[in-house]
């Protein structure tokens, strides 16, 4: 962490974490798009910058999360980055068909929604929308789920992630309960 990092405060660093998770959606969405277009070659490579600003994301929200709880911002971070991996492999046609990034995908959106849940800077209602997403994307791995609910699915997803996406832009996090759970936080491992 550079020395203009760890002055950055807590507000700040969450907005940047909005910011990145804005890019995120502005790269991932466009891809999506690509591929369904027939436009595979594209598609990939702008899904893997999409990917790429998902791992700054995760990076990003474990640090935020850290306080509330060292262990579990860690195992989330891994769910995420183990997502990433796949995919990036995937867009390199690297990686088995029968490995899912959503299988790391949906627990990662599940304990972010803990996490957001178990916090005090951040609005309980978050943490149940990531929670429902999180619920959403392992039910999508269903196949009979994923035929005749993907479109409530995708759309309790996109409403979760983007209505915390929009909340750390435009608020951030409380500052001051961020500190108190920071000083507090470092002492309990779960």
């Amino acid at each position: 962490m550079t020395e203009g990092t760890a002055r950055e405060s807590p507000g700040s660093r969450a907005r940047t974490t909005g910011v990145v998770y804005f890019l995120y959606f502005l790269t991932a969405v466009p891809a999506q798009i690509l591929v369904g277009r027939k436009l595979v070659v594209y598609g990939e490579a702008v899904n893997t910058v999409a990917f790429l600003f998902y791992i700054a994301l995760t990076l990003l929200f474990y640090s935020m999360f850290r306080p509330v709880n060292r262990v579990l911002s860690l195992v989330a971070a891994l769910f995420s980055l183990a997502g990433c991996a796949i995919g990036l492999l995937g867009n390199f046609h690297l990686a088995p068909h029968n490995l899912k990034p959503l299988w790391f995908f949906g627990p990662y959106c599940l304990l972010i929604g803990i996490l957001i849940l178990r916090s005090t800077f951040l609005p309980q209602l978050l943490g149940w929308l990531m929670v429902l997403a999180g619920l959403g994307w392992l039910a999508f791995l269903s196949p009979p789920v994923a035929r005749h609910w993907s479109v409530p699915i995708e759309i309790v997803g996109i409403v979760a992630e983007a209505s915390l996406m929009f909340w750390l832009m435009v608020k951030g996090v409380n500052e001051e309960r961020w500190k108190q759970q920071a000083g507090v936080g470092r002492a309990s491992i779960i």
